[in-house]
Parts: C-alpha cells; structure tokens; sequence
C-alpha cells in the first residue's frame, strides 16, 4: 500500500518506521507540504491545531482515504465535531481515528508484548477495512468503537482519561478482550 504521512513527529514518524517494516511504501511529508497523488491513504499526524495549515501546504489529497491521528490539547474549533470532521471537510475522502489513544513512544516496544495490544478506531465504512489493515501491519489489534459520528469525538473526548492514567503509569498499552481470551 502507498501511504503518505503528513507529519514526520513521534507519531508520523513512528507509524512510518512500522508501515515501512511490513513493507508498505511511506512517504513521509513534513511542514514544508508536498504532494499525496500517489497515496492510497492519507495518515494525518500533526497537531489538532494545525491540521488546516499542514493540509493546506498537500496537494493531491482530494477524496483520499484518510487516518486522522490527531487529539485535541486546546479549545476545539466549534464548526466541526470532531477533528476528524475537520480533515475530511479539506480531503473530502473515507475518513477514519486512529491511533490517537495509544502512545507513540510504546511503538518500538509491540513485538516484545506477550498479547497484541489494542488501538481503538472509528471510522466510515468505506475506510474501515484500510484502517483496520495499518492497526494490524503497526503491531496492534484493531478495536472498532463505531462510526465516524460519534465515535471520533468520543475518542477524542476521552484524551483526558489517557493522559490522566499515563500521568499515574506512564505511557501504556491496553487491551480489550472477551472473558476467556486472554
């Protein structure tokens, strides 16, 4: 798969690193933009601020699947849902959240865990099997919380419970199973 990420930080950066170890071709944009014509999804890592200017500098991103992995750290901009709202009101394509409530800085620990860790998503039909695909090719196990409305806002609502749990553990990973899975 051709994947372009827009945002080279810890997170664009480190789902680059592991999209390109499953053998996926990554193309990693940073803030000087560039083009995504090529790209059979579209991974938005920047902050949730900045996602109109760095969309603004891409070209060739009209109707692309896209991943939004942004979160929200400042006061959420009222004209849209959620953020992934606001990416795909610019992109105009399948839109899906991921990747937004795990910790970019584990990425290098997933093949060392004994049980996949979890990734909860939400996303529109015509994104999820796309989505679901990079969660699996990152090292996780997808976990589908529904549909782009509501589901990226609540896993953008639920950052403070993320933050809150990291500031007594640290970054960490979860799981959710069914009795008897694990």
């Amino acid at each position: 798969m051709n994947i372009t990420v827009i945002g080279r930080g810890r997170v664009g950066g480190g789902l680059a690193r592991l999209w390109t170890r499953a053998g996926h071709v990554v193309t990693g944009l940073g803030r000087d933009g560039g083009d995504a014509t090529g790209a059979d999804v579209v991974v938005v890592a920047v902050p949730g601020q900045a996602i109109a200017e760095a969309l603004g500098r891409v070209s060739g991103l009209s109707g692309r699947t896209t991943i939004d992995t942004t979160n929200l750290y400042e006061e959420r901009n009222s004209s849209f849902p959620s953020l992934s709202h606001h990416i795909k009101s610019i992109v105009g394509g399948p839109t899906a959240k991921a990747f937004s409530t795990v910790f970019a800085t584990t990425y290098e620990r997933i093949p060392a865990q004994r049980i996949r860790p979890g990734n909860l998503f939400a996303s529109e039909p015509a994104a999820r099997g796309t989505t679901e695909q990079l969660i699996r090719d990152a090292g996780f196990d997808p976990v589908f919380v529904g549909d782009l409305t509501p589901g990226a806002r609540l896993l953008e609502d639920s950052s403070g419970l993320t933050r809150a749990l990291a500031g007594q553990m640290g970054p960490f990973f979860y799981r959710y199973g069914r009795p008897g899975e694990f």
